[in-house]
């Protein structure tokens, strides 16, 4: 049995939000969290682990020109709205087998902006909450 062992690239990302795939984007980050609590009863050691509520965020960083598409289909604040994101890792044409993560219904908390001086573009990091990540989406 033959094993890729090619490490993915930023080049071999795809990213599409709100079912369109997004150029200006520069980079994106998620996080699937679960609350845990050690269990104790009789002695020193823990019995058990306990498992609470699940939270998934993350970041996307985008040009600014993305932002204001984003903001345009959003119909002016893109705060009020919610959207997928596809997340699709690997290169076909180099033999990889794509890896795709589905962020389900996501919605950006806050739109900070700025630039100083000697910058040649806005960067947006964009800080984002979701119900799910679907990992490895078929």
């Amino acid at each position: 049995m033959k094993v890729n062992t090619r490490e993915y690239e930023w080049a071999d990302v795809t990213v599409v939000a709100a079912g369109r795939p997004i150029t200006g984007i520069r980079g994106v980050s998620y996080t699937s969290s679960q609350e845990k609590e050690a269990l104790y009863a009789k002695g020193n050691k823990p019995h058990a682990i306990q498992r609470g509520n699940k939270a998934f965020s993350g970041n996307i960083r985008l040009l600014q020109s993305e932002l204001e598409s984003l903001e345009i289909a959003a119909g002016g604040d893109a705060l009020d709205v919610s959207f997928d994101i596809v997340v699709a890792y690997g290169n076909p044409s180099k033999g990889d087998v794509i890896t795709t993560d589905l962020l389900r219904s996501c919605e950006i908390t806050e739109i900070p902006k700025g630039l100083n001086q000697n910058d040649k573009f806005m960067e947006i990091e964009l800080p984002i909450v979701m119900l799910d990540v679907i990992r490895n989406y078929k």
